[in-house]
Protein backbone atom coordinates (compact mmCIF):
# COMPACT_ATOMS: atom_id res chain seq x y z
CA UNK A 1 0.00 0.00 0.00
CA UNK A 2 1.52 3.68 -1.20
CA UNK A 3 1.06 5.83 1.73
CA UNK A 4 0.70 9.73 0.45
CA UNK A 5 0.54 11.63 3.91
CA UNK A 6 0.86 15.16 1.96
CA UNK A 7 1.13 17.27 -0.81
CA UNK A 8 4.77 17.06 -1.33
CA UNK A 9 5.19 13.43 -0.68
CA UNK A 10 2.18 12.41 -2.99
CA UNK A 11 3.86 14.79 -6.00
CA UNK A 12 6.92 11.78 -5.65
CA UNK A 13 5.00 8.68 -5.05
CA UNK A 14 2.69 9.71 -8.26
CA UNK A 15 5.78 10.28 -10.37
CA UNK A 16 7.24 7.39 -8.97
CA UNK A 17 3.85 5.71 -10.44
CA UNK A 18 4.32 7.56 -13.74
CA UNK A 19 7.42 5.80 -15.15
CA UNK A 20 6.77 2.29 -16.63
CA UNK A 21 3.08 2.88 -16.94
CA UNK A 22 1.44 2.22 -20.27
CA UNK A 23 -1.35 4.48 -21.52
CA UNK A 24 -4.86 3.10 -21.16
CA UNK A 25 -7.67 4.17 -23.36
CA UNK A 26 -11.50 2.56 -22.63
CA UNK A 27 -12.78 0.67 -25.61
CA UNK A 28 -16.47 2.33 -26.35
CA UNK A 29 -18.13 5.33 -25.42
CA UNK A 30 -20.54 4.61 -22.39
CA UNK A 31 -24.26 5.51 -22.14
CA UNK A 32 -25.91 6.73 -18.88
CA UNK A 33 -28.83 4.89 -17.81
CA UNK A 34 -32.37 6.79 -18.35
CA UNK A 35 -33.36 5.88 -14.83
CA UNK A 36 -30.20 8.01 -13.49
CA UNK A 37 -31.14 10.58 -10.95
CA UNK A 38 -29.88 13.90 -9.19
CA UNK A 39 -29.90 12.02 -6.01
CA UNK A 40 -26.08 11.47 -5.47
CA UNK A 41 -24.80 9.21 -2.80
CA UNK A 42 -21.50 7.56 -3.81
CA UNK A 43 -19.48 6.81 -1.35
CA UNK A 44 -16.42 8.24 -3.02
CA UNK A 45 -18.35 11.54 -3.63
CA UNK A 46 -21.28 12.02 -2.38
CA UNK A 47 -23.13 15.42 -3.34
CA UNK A 48 -25.34 16.23 -1.05
CA UNK A 49 -26.84 19.49 -1.77
CA UNK A 50 -25.42 22.43 0.47
CA UNK A 51 -21.64 20.34 0.90
CA UNK A 52 -19.19 22.04 0.28
CA UNK A 53 -15.10 21.74 -0.22
CA UNK A 54 -12.41 24.22 -0.12
CA UNK A 55 -8.69 23.51 -2.45
CA UNK A 56 -5.70 25.39 -2.09
CA UNK A 57 -3.72 24.95 -5.68
CA UNK A 58 -0.35 27.30 -5.17
CA UNK A 59 -2.09 30.92 -4.62
CA UNK A 60 -5.09 29.78 -5.75
CA UNK A 61 -8.57 28.95 -4.06
CA UNK A 62 -10.85 26.31 -5.31
CA UNK A 63 -14.43 26.96 -3.75
CA UNK A 64 -16.83 23.86 -4.81
CA UNK A 65 -20.75 23.88 -3.58
CA UNK A 66 -23.40 20.83 -4.26
CA UNK A 67 -26.51 23.46 -5.33
CA UNK A 68 -30.09 23.09 -4.50
CA UNK A 69 -30.78 22.99 -8.54
CA UNK A 70 -31.18 20.23 -10.67
CA UNK A 71 -31.56 20.72 -14.36
CA UNK A 72 -32.55 18.00 -17.08
CA UNK A 73 -30.18 16.63 -19.58
CA UNK A 74 -31.02 13.87 -22.08
CA UNK A 75 -34.30 13.75 -20.09
CA UNK A 76 -32.03 13.16 -16.86
CA UNK A 77 -32.61 15.50 -13.82
CA UNK A 78 -29.06 16.26 -12.66
CA UNK A 79 -27.48 17.91 -10.14
CA UNK A 80 -25.87 21.33 -10.35
CA UNK A 81 -22.37 21.93 -8.23
CA UNK A 82 -20.84 25.27 -8.80
CA UNK A 83 -17.16 25.45 -8.88
CA UNK A 84 -15.12 28.54 -8.42
CA UNK A 85 -11.44 29.19 -8.42
CA UNK A 86 -10.27 32.45 -7.03
CA UNK A 87 -6.48 34.41 -7.12
CA UNK A 88 -6.38 36.73 -4.68
CA UNK A 89 -9.64 37.61 -4.43
CA UNK A 90 -10.25 37.57 -7.81
CA UNK A 91 -12.63 35.24 -10.22
CA UNK A 92 -9.98 33.37 -12.55
CA UNK A 93 -12.42 30.59 -13.36
CA UNK A 94 -16.26 30.13 -12.34
CA UNK A 95 -18.19 26.21 -13.88
CA UNK A 96 -21.51 25.00 -13.11
CA UNK A 97 -21.12 20.98 -13.62
CA UNK A 98 -23.94 18.42 -13.99
CA UNK A 99 -23.59 15.15 -12.60
CA UNK A 100 -26.68 12.29 -12.28
CA UNK A 101 -26.17 8.84 -10.25
CA UNK A 102 -27.36 5.37 -11.89
CA UNK A 103 -29.05 2.90 -9.86
CA UNK A 104 -25.44 0.80 -9.59
CA UNK A 105 -23.78 4.06 -7.47
CA UNK A 106 -21.94 5.41 -10.33
CA UNK A 107 -21.55 9.13 -10.71
CA UNK A 108 -21.89 10.29 -14.42
CA UNK A 109 -20.54 13.62 -15.42
CA UNK A 110 -23.20 15.13 -17.81
CA UNK A 111 -21.32 18.62 -18.48
CA UNK A 112 -20.04 21.84 -18.00
CA UNK A 113 -20.21 25.17 -18.23
CA UNK A 114 -16.97 27.27 -17.89
CA UNK A 115 -15.95 30.82 -18.05
CA UNK A 116 -12.57 31.66 -17.92
CA UNK A 117 -11.29 35.35 -16.74
CA UNK A 118 -7.88 36.36 -18.25
CA UNK A 119 -6.21 39.82 -20.30
CA UNK A 120 -10.00 41.18 -20.24
CA UNK A 121 -11.26 38.20 -22.34
CA UNK A 122 -14.02 35.19 -21.42
CA UNK A 123 -13.20 31.90 -22.63
CA UNK A 124 -15.88 29.27 -22.54
CA UNK A 125 -13.78 26.66 -24.40
CA UNK A 126 -14.19 24.02 -21.94
CA UNK A 127 -17.88 24.27 -21.84
CA UNK A 128 -19.50 20.72 -23.43
CA UNK A 129 -23.00 19.13 -22.69
CA UNK A 130 -24.31 15.74 -23.19
CA UNK A 131 -26.32 15.50 -26.08
CA UNK A 132 -25.08 18.96 -28.13
CA UNK A 133 -22.71 18.26 -30.66
CA UNK A 134 -22.60 15.00 -30.40
CA UNK A 135 -21.48 15.66 -27.11
CA UNK A 136 -21.52 12.40 -24.57
CA UNK A 137 -21.37 11.84 -20.57
CA UNK A 138 -19.05 9.89 -19.13
CA UNK A 139 -18.31 8.00 -15.45
CA UNK A 140 -17.01 10.54 -12.89
CA UNK A 141 -16.69 8.04 -9.91
CA UNK A 142 -17.73 4.41 -10.48
CA UNK A 143 -19.69 2.75 -7.73
CA UNK A 144 -17.46 -0.53 -7.18
CA UNK A 145 -13.88 0.41 -8.73
CA UNK A 146 -12.54 -2.03 -10.21
CA UNK A 147 -8.82 -1.93 -10.27
CA UNK A 148 -7.10 -1.65 -13.47
CA UNK A 149 -10.55 -0.61 -15.26
CA UNK A 150 -10.30 2.20 -17.86
CA UNK A 151 -13.10 4.81 -18.76
CA UNK A 152 -14.22 7.99 -20.20
CA UNK A 153 -15.11 10.45 -17.98
CA UNK A 154 -16.25 12.97 -20.48
CA UNK A 155 -16.76 13.15 -24.42
CA UNK A 156 -16.81 15.75 -27.01
CA UNK A 157 -14.39 15.06 -30.02
CA UNK A 158 -11.61 17.61 -30.25
CA UNK A 159 -12.75 19.46 -27.01
CA UNK A 160 -13.47 16.92 -24.03
CA UNK A 161 -11.77 13.89 -24.38
CA UNK A 162 -10.74 12.81 -20.47
CA UNK A 163 -10.05 8.94 -19.27
CA UNK A 164 -9.82 7.78 -16.04
CA UNK A 165 -8.54 4.45 -14.96
CA UNK A 166 -8.78 2.67 -11.62
CA UNK A 167 -5.66 1.99 -9.67
CA UNK A 168 -6.34 1.55 -5.93
CA UNK A 169 -8.48 1.67 -3.08
CA UNK A 170 -6.71 1.19 -0.43
CA UNK A 171 -4.60 4.44 -0.59
CA UNK A 172 -3.92 6.76 2.94
CA UNK A 173 -3.92 10.92 2.30
CA UNK A 174 -2.61 13.89 4.38
CA UNK A 175 -4.18 16.76 3.33
CA UNK A 176 -4.55 20.00 5.70
CA UNK A 177 -8.67 18.74 6.50
CA UNK A 178 -7.23 15.58 7.65
CA UNK A 179 -5.62 12.51 7.34
CA UNK A 180 -7.76 9.58 5.22
CA UNK A 181 -7.64 5.95 4.77
CA UNK A 182 -9.11 3.27 2.09
CA UNK A 183 -8.95 6.26 -0.33
CA UNK A 184 -10.04 5.60 -3.71
CA UNK A 185 -6.93 6.58 -6.48
CA UNK A 186 -6.77 7.37 -10.01
CA UNK A 187 -5.18 8.20 -12.98
CA UNK A 188 -6.45 10.56 -15.43
CA UNK A 189 -4.90 11.48 -19.02
CA UNK A 190 -6.30 12.77 -22.39
CA UNK A 191 -5.29 12.16 -25.72
CA UNK A 192 -6.12 16.16 -26.83
CA UNK A 193 -2.63 16.65 -24.16
CA UNK A 194 -0.87 13.64 -24.42
CA UNK A 195 1.89 15.26 -21.94
CA UNK A 196 -0.67 15.95 -19.21
CA UNK A 197 -0.63 13.44 -16.65
CA UNK A 198 -2.50 13.73 -12.90
CA UNK A 199 -3.50 11.14 -10.07
CA UNK A 200 -6.24 12.02 -7.59
CA UNK A 201 -7.75 10.49 -4.81
CA UNK A 202 -11.20 10.59 -3.12
CA UNK A 203 -11.71 10.00 0.79
CA UNK A 204 -14.87 7.79 1.44
CA UNK A 205 -17.71 9.73 2.90
CA UNK A 206 -15.60 12.81 1.59
CA UNK A 207 -15.26 13.41 -2.07
CA UNK A 208 -12.30 14.12 -3.60
CA UNK A 209 -9.42 15.53 -1.17
CA UNK A 210 -6.29 15.59 -3.70
CA UNK A 211 -4.83 16.39 -7.05
CA UNK A 212 -1.38 15.42 -8.51
CA UNK A 213 -0.16 16.74 -11.26
CA UNK A 214 2.83 15.27 -12.37
CA UNK A 215 3.30 16.37 -16.35
CA UNK A 216 3.98 18.59 -18.07
CA UNK A 217 4.25 20.59 -14.71
CA UNK A 218 4.20 19.80 -11.31
CA UNK A 219 1.27 20.70 -9.02
CA UNK A 220 -1.52 19.79 -6.33
CA UNK A 221 -5.19 21.13 -5.51
CA UNK A 222 -5.70 19.74 -1.96
CA UNK A 223 -8.08 19.56 0.56
CA UNK A 224 -8.59 22.29 3.25
CA UNK A 225 -11.76 22.16 4.81
CA UNK A 226 -15.41 20.56 3.76
CA UNK A 227 -18.85 20.84 5.16
CA UNK A 228 -21.24 18.62 4.77
CA UNK A 229 -24.38 19.25 3.24
CA UNK A 230 -27.77 19.28 5.90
Amino acid sequence: MRRVPGFAIAILAAAGLAAGTAQSRPSKLPFVPANSSARIDNRYWPMKPGSRWVYREGAARVDVTVLSRTEKILGIETRVVHDVKSENGRVIEDTYDWYAEDRKGNVWYMGEATKEYGNGRIDTAGSWRAGVHGARPGVIVPAHPRIGVSYHQEYLEGQAEDNARNLSVDEQVGVPQGHYNKVFMTRETTPLEPKLLEYKFYAPDVGPVLAVAVSPKPDTEQLVSFRRGG
